[in-house]
């Protein structure tokens, strides 16, 4: 009984590594598509949304049936209660990817007055939030709370790069009015990279309650 217990359990990570994957897709095809201006990649990108919901159907099935035929005890509870929560973060990463690239779509049609306004702090965003996804993910896999608390803390650099990019708009808009508009839209996609950290954060926060039974502050 144990033996199977343990091979569902190892599914269990897998498709939480898959569906880590897909979101890492997401992202970068969706900054590419950014960067880019490239409407067919943005549409591209869209459609991981609908195979990261199918795979958060799929691990929320796998979870039930570990809860409900084999009455796992203690650490094993938590360990499924706590992949139930990670995926939920996980959708709402997608659901953002998603966003950021409905962004880029909106964009395009847009004819902005003023200057074009530089989206690097907006590629930092971009990568800081995939590392952290994925080394979440990671630690789960592989119950590394170190790993997990590196998460935790790197949100503050996520954080920082929005106030800054923030700053940088407001400044843009402060020099000429008609930087408004293009600024605006730039400052919700920041937005979205933002909560990406977030969600990120609360997956890793997961993890260590999954190990310990506790959540840290």
């Amino acid at each position: 009984m144990r033996n199977r217990f343990d091979r569902q359990l190892l599914e269990l990570n897998n498709q939480l590594i898959q569906m880590g994957s897909l979101i890492e897709q997401a992202i970068e095809m969706g900054i590419s598509a950014l960067i880019k201006q490239d409407v067919e990649k943005a549409k591209q990108a869209m459609k991981f949304d609908e195979e990261i919901d199918h795979q958060e159907r799929e691990i929320e099935s796998l979870c039930m049936k570990l809860l409900l035929q084999q009455q796992p005890v203690a650490r094993d509870l938590r360990l499924i209660s706590a992949a139930l929560k990670m995926i939920t973060d996980m959708e709402r990463i997608g659901d953002h990817a998603s966003d950021i690239s409905e962004m880029t779509i909106l964009m395009s049609g847009s004819k902005y007055e003023g200057e074009q306004i530089s989206i690097d702090l907006i590629k930092d965003m971009a990568k800081e939030t995939t590392d952290m996804v994925i080394k979440s993910v990671d630690a789960f896999v592989n119950k590394d709370m170190e790993l997990a608390r590196w998460v935790i803390e790197r949100d503050d650099v996520v954080d920082d790069l929005f106030s800054d990019y923030r700053k940088q708009l407001i400044e843009k808009i402060n020099e000429n009015v008609k930087n408004g508009e293009q600024a605006t839209d730039m400052l919700m996609v920041a937005k979205y990279f933002e909560r990406i950290g977030d969600h990120a954060t609360n997956i890793a926060e997961w993890v260590i309650y999954s190990i310990t039974g506790e959540h840290e502050k």
